[in-house]
């Protein structure tokens, strides 16, 4: 299997759109614009971006980003084995020669530092200098960079630069209508759609307490979680106790609502 071949998504991922992102993400993807996303964690971002690789038939390279990320983890480094010593393309420079979708998840938890090396890829030039090899790397015509955070969770010490953000184009997510979410949760767990309702009223009442005591609201992943444990026979209160309310609080208080909303609807 070549490089490319293994990083291609054979099957069709699960994704509802909730507005125009698909055709806005296609044109972007004809420019070679680079792209990011911004929206709540769980909310269908990566999802999102495994669908549109699917759709465009481009292979898709997804790095987790973290705060320990150094440039070298990005682009690549020298490393020594019983041959003596060989470079290792990183995965954003792998993605630049092979022409895929290199995905940076969470961006903002990398440190600024670590992204400014992605510059150069997202304005004309589209290419990457590799300091340590002493080679410039030309990207790929296929090539596109996407990069998504939480704006939630912006401070002055995690929010990336305006020198950052005017490289690309946005898209905002969000947590999908009522319907669209029930039928996601009801697909992707294969409940009743009279109970992944009833799962995705829990969330909305969660969600109004955003900044009322919870730093996040209930995301659709979570409720995908609850999904999973009723389908496998769990009772769904004990299942919602588990996945939609012991995750996002310790507080005792706050963990009597959420339990108080839970006992609700069911």
């Amino acid at each position: 299997m070549s490089s490319t071949e293994q990083y291609l998504i054979q099957e069709r991922p699960y994704y509802r759109p909730t507005a125009d992102e698909v055709e806005l993400f296609e044109a972007a993807y004809a420019a070679r614009m680079p792209v990011m996303l911004k929206g709540p964690t769980g909310c269908g971002k990566t999802r999102f971006v495994e669908y549109m690789a699917w759709k465009l038939k481009r292979p898709l390279i997804t790095v987790a980003c973290n705060e320990d990320m150094t440039a070298s983890d990005l682009v690549g480094r020298f490393l020594l084995d019983a041959s003596g010593t060989r470079w290792q393309d990183g995965p954003l420079t792998l993605a630049a020669r092979i022409g895929a979708i290199c995905y940076l998840d969470e961006v903002v938890e990398a440190r600024q530092d670590t992204t400014v090396v992605i510059h150069p890829l997202t304005d004309h030039r589209r290419t990457l200098p590799l300091d340590k090899k002493g080679e410039l790397v030309h990207a790929h015509p296929d090539f596109q960079l996407v990069i998504s955070y939480n704006p939630g969770y912006q401070n002055l010490l995690k929010d990336l630069k305006q020198s950052t953000k005017q490289r690309f184009g946005a898209l905002d997510f969000g947590y999908p209508e009522t319907a669209v979410e029930v039928d996601v949760v009801s697909h992707e767990t294969g409940i009743d759609p009279k109970i992944a309702e009833k799962l995705v009223q829990i969330a909305h009442r969660a969600r109004n307490l955003k900044g009322h005591g919870l730093d996040e609201g209930i995301s659709t992943r979570l409720l995908v979680y609850a999904g999973h444990l009723i389908a496998k026979g769990i009772e769904p209160r004990a299942a919602c106790m588990m996945t939609l309310v012991r995750p996002l609080t310790d507080d005792p208080d706050m963990r009597d609502t959420l339990d108080a909303a839970v006992a609700t609807f069911f």
